[in-house]
């Protein structure tokens, strides 16, 4: 049963990485003005984006939906206790490896990752994750890259997507302490305990131990 339980984790964390209901534009592109930002603050995180960004779906106080919809890309943000143990298991997935950064006293890590959109195989996403955590909280940005987009996406991780959006936006952000942070076990829908008996599993399988993935 554990085992079953960490591959339904796995699988259920794609719908966290892209957020279920988010509807990329699908309308003529044109290139913007790199000069343009957009501000936003929020509960536990300030900054700017580049490019004209809208906000598009105000979850809670700790997630919301960004949409840069002449480039068609989605910003997702957003905070839990333990974005550590999120990234973990992220890894039984295969999204490992990542870039380390810091800015303004901030240490994020910097995934790159791709994924396709519902049942459409012709529609890949590209995704850069930046997860930061601090003392108390932890800071999670998803930019998803629709495949309709025209920026020069290639695979150079370190391209025009990151180097024009990303870092700009890590450069502006200010991270803020925030009260009753979600917990990623509630995220998972378990018991403490239950999930501390699940992460054990993950922890097992980053050392090694990959038969902890097959059914019984």
């Amino acid at each position: 049963m554990e085992n079953k339980n960490l591959i339904i984790i796995a699988v259920a964390i794609v719908l966290i990485v892209v957020v279920v209901g988010v509807v990329l534009t699908t309308g003529v592109l044109n290139k913007a003005d790199d000069r343009t930002t957009t501000s936003f603050s929020n509960s536990f995180m300030e900054g700017a984006f580049t490019g004209d960004v809208k906000l598009v779906k105000n979850a809670s106080d700790y997630m919301q939906s960004y949409e840069d919809s002449q480039h068609s890309i989605t910003y997702n943000i957003s905070t839990v206790d333990n974005s550590t143990a999120l990234m973990d298991i992220y890894y039984v997935q295969g999204v490992t490896n990542p870039e380390h950064r810091s800015f303004n006293g901030n240490d994020w890590n910097i995934y790159f990752s791709q994924a396709i959109q519902g049942n459409d195989t012709n529609n890949k996403l590209n995704i850069i994750i930046c997860q930061s955590q601090g003392e108390k909280q932890g800071y999670l940005i998803y930019m998803i890259i629709d495949s309709k987009t025209d920026l020069n996406v290639s695979s150079n991780v370190f391209g025009e997507p990151y180097k024009s959006y990303v870092e700009p936006l890590l450069k502006s952000i200010t991270l803020k302490e925030s009260s009753n942070v979600p917990a990623i076990n509630d995220q998972f829908g378990l018991s403490e305990s239950d999930f501390a008996k699940q992460m054990d599993l993950v922890h097992q399988y980053k050392s090694g131990n990959t038969s902890v993935l097959q059914g019984s």
